[in-house]
């Protein structure tokens, strides 16, 4: 099914062809390494079962070839054929997963046009999909294609789609970003403005921020209303607050009067102009809000902007959760989420060239939280 869209010069496939296609180790669940004869086999059931054909090619050496006929026999439209494709491939997936990953097969205009064929499908006299539920820390529903058993490992919870906060573009996510914060500000400062009383671990690490920079210029990034950026500047750091929320920046500027803030977007960032690069940036759950992808590439464009020495210091929630969150502090709008896994985090420093000089994984009774020191050598 999915390679008589993806690749119909090389259609209908060969023995060998359907075999290494099977086989393939990416954009597969679970990945499989099946045998020649197992392949045999379960053609012959397709063609039992009247789903799949032999024939033969039409040109050179005699070779039998393999067709499927699930879409005619069952009457699959483009986008039911797009739908199952996927589910075959990849088990379990929520609306939004399927949107990004059916774009190779059709074109849907967003997850909402995703869900109503995932209804349609399952509105069948013989249901073809069924909802199994959520993720744990996750919002939207899961489907599953009813083609046989789709059997969990015991005990074991898949990981999250973290780039699935990207399924309707990066700048839809940024507009949903930006809404959040702008409407939230207020209430965002009324609550967080004394957070750091209440994290010891967090005070100490910024305390390490300010004696490893060293007098040198200090950069919050993703300031929002300046909680971060004023506990450096009491500190005797030289800091200047970015955000790309004119509203946060106006509220931590009013609040933070002795501290500068600036509007600016992290992905943007320039060299502060009186030094050959930053002392240290501090970015203090400011990836929450990408993925793990421009997560990567973020940490390695900060790196870039650090001078000899300086210090690059995150901190981020950690875990297997993504997705969209509703009603944060009292938003109505969708604001994109993501709990990092500490590997990936860590393995994006490493690539960044940094060194890493304090790592620690706090474990919270509502979520979890990593947090690294690293330096440019």
């Amino acid at each position: 099914m999915e390679k008589e869209v993806t690749v119909p010069n090389s259609y209908p496939l060969s023995l060998n062809a359907l075999r290494t296609a099977c086989n393939q180790t990416s954009s597969r669940e679970p990945v499989v390494d099946y045998d020649e004869r197992t392949i045999q086999d379960a053609v012959r059931s397709l063609k039992d079962k009247q789903l799949a054909l032999v024939t033969w090619s039409d040109s050179g050496r005699r070779t039998l070839k393999y067709r499927q006929t699930i879409i005619p026999i069952m009457a699959l439209d483009d986008d039911e054929r797009a739908v199952l494709t996927v589910l075959l491939l990849r088990g379990p997936q929520a609306a939004g997963e399927l949107k990004t990953r059916t774009d190779r097969l059709f074109a849907f205009k967003d997850r909402d046009d995703v869900e109503a064929v995932l209804r349609r499908l399952a509105a069948r006299e013989v249901p073809l999909v069924a909802e199994i539920g959520r993720r744990p820390g996750q919002q939207d529903v899961r489907w599953a294609h009813l083609f046989g058993d789709l059997p969990l490992p015991v005990g074991q919870a898949p990981e999250p789609d973290r780039e699935q906060i990207l399924v309707d573009g990066v700048d839809e996510r940024d507009a949903q970003v930006l809404a959040t914060y702008d409407a939230v500000a207020a209430a965002y400062h009324e609550t967080f403005a004394y957070r750091l009383d209440e994290r010891p671990l967090e005070r100490w690490l910024l305390d390490r921020v300010v004696e490893l920079a060293d007098d040198r210029p200090v950069a919050d990034v993703g300031t929002g209303t300046g909680v971060v950026a004023a506990y450096l500047a009491r500190h005797g750091a030289d800091v200047t607050g970015f955000d790309f929320s004119r509203t946060m920046i106006d509220v931590a500027t009013l609040m933070h009067p002795e501290v500068t803030f600036e509007l600016g977007d992290l992905r943007r960032m320039m060299r502060p102009p009186a030094a050959r690069g930053w002392g240290a940036i501090t970015a203090w759950y400011t990836l929450v809000h990408y993925s793990p992808q421009e997560m990567a590439a973020q940490i390695g464009y900060l790196a870039n902007l650090l001078d000899d020495e300086g210090i690059l210091a995150l901190a981020t929630d950690a875990g297997a959760a993504a997705g969209p969150q509703h009603g944060w502090l009292g938003h109505d709008g969708p604001t994109p989420w993501v709990a990092h896994s500490p590997a990936q985090v860590r393995q994006a420093v490493t690539a960044a060239g940094l060194v890493e000089v304090e790592t620690y994984v706090e474990i919270g009774d509502d979520k979890d939280r990593l947090y690294i020191l690293a330096q440019r050598p």
